[in-house]
């Protein structure tokens, strides 16, 4: 495949039905996903001569890197949209700009251990006992479909997790019919658990027709009974279920798309290219995120077997750096990680300081022997250049650890820096062993993102406080301090608030009315 007549005749089979399609290049290597309502005529304008010569800069040269398409038929234009920010994110194409980032669909989620439960949107799903629902598409309907089956089932919105008599005093929704107010026993746990499963159901798309089927009904009537207002209200709210109840499969860990990952094949050949004695089992991957200076932090990943390791990720906030400095962040960071783990290892075996050893080889008897706290990996990765890779070495030998393989990978040409050699290994962009590297190096990004963009939030809704009357910076603080956040001081008693010194109780109670209000 490659000429323009081939791709041409591979064009006449594809079918006039919606999906998603990756151009690839010469190499083999994907660098444009996109999705389309009908494949077949979005295909074919990407082969006309006119679109070339209209083209900008960047879309002539996608055009002209194309020697190969491949196409995943869908059902509709939702699962069409799933799966392409999956393939963006699984192939990360260098043509692509959504998607690229951590930024994940809209996940429903509901716990039923909750005395009261309520549904929450989150895009991170977790192996906490709870429900999930989705991912979803649509965000917009997503939210106002929400908002419609809390107010046609009851089902509280409110954020405490046992909602009392005080939140209810503040609460309008059991006036203007939208809950049944559990909170002051006006609805039973039975019937309350009753109309979540209801409201579960429909979630799940069980009995989607008949209510769709009903709401269209009611709004014809409202129309004939010129009540435009009610009706345009229905039609949004039959819209938005149809967006978000639209049958569609979630392509979750692969499943519905062939996939050509082979870890175990691409450890092996990625022990070969860097001549490693046998293939890296075990890495650790190393990335700094330092979007401001008030929050700078690191991530490890762990790979075991070429796959993640998630229970051994770990993140860290920057202690010892002031302002923004990538190398020093990175010493640090490899500094903590393996300091710990020799100490760890001297706890546990402290007949070890008398041998010989090398450090390293000493470690890793100690794990075939079952004796080491936490194995050295066989590979350490770090994000970034020369720099970052001299940085972590630099520790590295400090710490005695002379004989641990680390490398550093450059993003901007995928470049492979050793210690000690001049040039970087370069790897073509279709094999194994630089796409494993890769998705090491992504998934220590996405993390090192995620804990700055967690910090960051908590730092923005503890500034809430700044503007509550009666707050001091101290008071802020030693608020802080007891109770860990915003929302659990607004979940706190005032009587609780009132223990801490200078806080009186009508102040706790101020406090708390204002947090309330806000």
């Amino acid at each position: 495949m490659g000429d323009e007549h081939d791709l041409k005749a591979k064009l006449g089979e594809v079918p006039h039905k919606p999906g998603v399609y990756l151009m690839k290049d010469r190499l083999g290597s994907v660098i444009y996903v996109g999705k389309a309502r009908d494949l077949r005529k979005r295909l074919a304008s990407y082969f006309m001569p006119s679109r070339k010569m209209q083209a900008d800069l960047k879309t002539r040269a996608l055009l002209e890197s194309i020697r190969d398409f491949e196409v995943h038929l869908v059902r509709n234009e939702q699962e069409a949209l799933l799966l392409e920010g999956k393939l963006i994110k699984q192939y990360r194409p260098r043509y692509n700009v959504s998607f690229r980032d951590d930024k994940r669909f809209l996940l429903v989620k509901l716990n039923p251990k909750d005395p009261w439960p309520r549904f929450v949107l989150t895009r991170l799903k977790k192996d906490d006992g709870a429900r999930y629902f989705g991912p979803f598409a649509h965000s917009g309907a997503l939210r106002a479909t929400i908002a419609w089956v809390n107010k046609e089932f009851g089902l509280r919105s409110c954020r405490p997790r046992v909602p009392g008599e005080k939140d209810y005093k503040h609460c309008s929704a059991d006036i203007i019919r939208n809950c049944t107010a559990p909170c002051v026993g006006k609805i039973d746990r039975d019937d309350y658990m009753r109309r979540v499963g209801e409201a579960c159901e429909l979630l799940d798309g069980k009995g989607r027709r008949e209510r769709l089927k009903g709401l269209r009904e009611d709004m014809e009537k409202a129309a004939g009974r010129q009540n435009f207002e009610q009706a345009a209200r229905l039609r949004d709210v039959v819209q938005n279920l149809e967006r978000t109840l639209n049958p569609t499969r979630q392509f979750a860990r692969g499943r519905g798309v062939p996939t050509t990952v082979k870890p175990l094949d691409d450890l092996s050949e990625l022990g070969d290219a860097l001549g490693l004695p046998g293939p890296p089992a075990v890495m650790e991957c190393f990335d700094i995120s330092n979007v401001s200076s008030n929050h700078i932090v690191a991530s490890m990943v762990r790979f075991k077997d070429g796959l993640p390791d998630n229970q051994n990720y770990r993140r860290y906030r920057i202690r010892t750096v002031d302002g923004q400095d990538d190398f020093a962040s990175m010493a640090e960071v490899v500094r903590r990680r393996y300091g710990r783990i020799l100490r760890e290892g001297a706890t546990a075996n402290p007949e070890a300081a008398d041998t010989q050893e090398d450090a390293v080889e000493a470690m890793r008897r100690l794990a075939r022997e079952g004796k080491a706290p936490i194995t050295l990996p066989d590979l350490v990765i770090v994000d970034g250049g020369k720099g970052q890779l001299s940085s972590a070495t630099g520790e590295l030998q400090r710490l005695g650890l002379h004989a641990l393989p680390i490398i550093g990978l450059a993003k901007k040409h995928e470049e492979i820096f050793r210690p000690g050699k001049g040039e970087p290994l370069v790897l073509s962009h279709d094999r194994g062993a630089l796409k494993l590297l890769q998705r090491i190096r992504d998934e220590a990004h996405r993390f090192a993102n995620s804990y700055n963009e967690l910090l960051l939030r908590k730092r923005m809704r503890e500034s809430i406080l700044d503007d509550c009357p009666g707050i001091s910076p101290r008071r802020k603080a030693a608020l802080l301090k007891k109770f860990g956040s915003v929302e659990r001081i607004r979940d706190a008693s005032p009587e609780d608030i009132a223990e801490l010194p200078g806080i009186s109780l009508r102040s706790a109670e101020t406090i708390l009315d204002w947090l309330e209000r806000d």
